[in-house]
Order: structure tokens, then C-alpha cells, then sequence
């Protein structure tokens, strides 16, 4: 980390007093943010605390009803380009008529035209990044005949063939295999040594240590942001999860202890 303080246009991500609500009910609340550049950052909270939500509204999906967003310090209409976004699994139709090397050829669409066809150098940038993830051998498949983790992949090479400085994932690891989880922790750890931002709303608290340097605690409101030593600590768990916690501490999740 920097030694002076950070100021709004050197964040990768800031926001801003930013408030969601679906109908009368909040979903985010008053939301303030910063995610410096060049780390590995952590969303975490219970079910239904906004987490996709809020990267929703990162990206503009989701019109808020106060409050700002800057990608490093511009907003998203001047910044998208350099934010590469994978969904949740079960936002996608995985029944669209479509190849594997389509589908991460549509992340090149923003930079070549949607009414240009690709050219050879545009599939050899999608075979390279289906390789990154193991993925090249599927190239010319169905993606509905892919197993979970197999689409999972897939829609990260979508991404990362963008190039992106800032990457936002939704749940990338819920419900794929061990293969598939180390494959893509392995890419986004390189990613991050390579200087690129990386956000991912996150579901399993044992492994939050392991895998990432920053945090993000979060239930409608902001409950605590920084590194993972600090955030992740008992107070902020309960505050977070409430009635929740006894079963989080049921599945062995010590923020005292360093290997979890």
C-alpha cells in the first residue's frame, strides 16, 4: 500500500453515499468504498445483504437512488472499458445456441464492433485466455454441454480476454470443483501481481485468508473495509451476521486463527 493517502482518482474503486432500494426496501444503505489498486478483494456478507447488488451498481446495471461511482476517478460510463465483469452463474442462459470460442469472443465485441466479424487474431486472443484456464481442448463446444465449473471458466476467459484493470466477480467459486477453484484463484492471483484490481463477492469465510489481502464486510450497510487482518475479526462477524454467526462458527471459522 501506498505510504500518502489515496485521493478519489487514484482508487480503482470508489463509492460514494450510495443508497439501493428495491420498492421500500434498502439494499444498500449509505454505502461509502474504496478499493486501491493492485489488490485481491473479498465481498462478504450474509444472504440478501447486497453484495451482488453493489456490483450491480458498479456497473451501472442498477440505477441508485443517491450516490456516486468512480473507476479510477472517472464514472463507469468513461471507465467500463477498463472493467472486465463475470456474473453469477445462474444469471446466464446456458442453453443459448452458442460455441465456447464465441462465448469468449464476445469479449472482444466492445473493442472491435459488434458488427465486425472476428478476425484470426481475435480467436487466437480467445484461444489464449481459454488456455490460461485450461479450457482450449473445448473450444468448438456447446456451452450447454460444459459441466458448472467448466462454464465458469469460460465466462472468466470471456472476461479476461477484455484486458481489463478492474475485474468484478460474482460468486465465481459456488459450486465448481476443486480443480476449477484453484485453476481460477490461480489466474486471479496472477492478475494481481500483475497489478490488476480484483473483486469478488465471496461466500466461504474459511477461505478468505488464503486467497485474498483485502476485504469488504457488508450487510445493506458498510460493517468494515481494509486489509483481511483487520476486517475480519469477531465484532465485525457479528455485526455482519447476526444470528447467523453460531453457524459459521459451527463450521470452524476462527478470525483469530491465521490458517483457517
Amino acid at each position: 500500500m501506498q505510504d500518502q493517502p489515496l485521493h478519489e482518482p487514484q482508487f480503482a474503486l470508489h463509492v460514494e453515499d450510495l443508497t439501493v432500494t428495491y420498492g421500500a426496501q434498502p439494499a444498500l444503505w449509505d454505502i461509502d468504498l474504496d478499493i486501491p489498486p493492485g489488490v485481491m478483494a473479498a465481498v462478504v456478507g450474509p444472504n440478501g445483504s447486497g453484495k451482488s447488488t453493489l456490483l450491480k451498481s458498479v456497473l451501472g446495471l442498477i440505477r441508485p437512488v443517491a450516490g456516486h461511482v468512480r473507476i479510477f476517478g472517472r464514472p463507469i460510463a468513461q471507465g467500463r472499458g477498463r472493467v472486465g465483469y463475470v456474473p453469477q452463474r445462474s444469471a446466464v442462459d446456458w442453453d443459448f445456441p452458442t460455441t465456447v470460442l464465441d462465448v469468449v469472443t464476445m469479449g472482444l465485441y466492445a473493442r472491435i464492433g459488434w458488427l465486425r466479424r472476428p478476425g484470426r487474431a481475435h480467436r487466437d486472443q480467445a484461444m489464449a485466455a481459454l488456455a490460461e484456464l485450461g479450457m482450449q481442448d473445448f473450444a468448438d463446444r456447446q456451452i450447454s454441454q460444459l459441466s458448472g465449473g467448466q462454464q465458469q471458466r469460460v465466462f472468466i476467459a470471456r472476461a479476461l480476454v477484455q484486458q481489463a484493470d478492474l475485474y468484478l466477480l460474482d460468486e465465481p467459486l459456488a459450486a465448481v470443483d476443486a480443480t476449477t477453484e484453484r485453476i481460477i484463484m490461480d489466474l486471479l492471483k496472477r492478475l494481481r501481481d500483475q497489478g490488476r484490481t480484483i473483486v469478488v463477492v465471496h461466500h466461504d469465510l474459511t477461505t478468505v485468508r488464503r486467497y485474498f489481502d483485502w476485504m469488504v464486510m457488508l450487510n445493506v450497510r458498510i460493517i468494515g473495509q481494509g486489509p483481511v487482518a483487520q476486517v475480519f475479526t469477531a465484532e465485525n462477524l457479528r455485526a455482519a451476521y447476526g444470528g447467523q454467526l453460531a453457524l459459521i462458527e459451527g463450521g470452524a471459522v476462527d478470525p483469530a486463527d491465521p490458517h483457517p
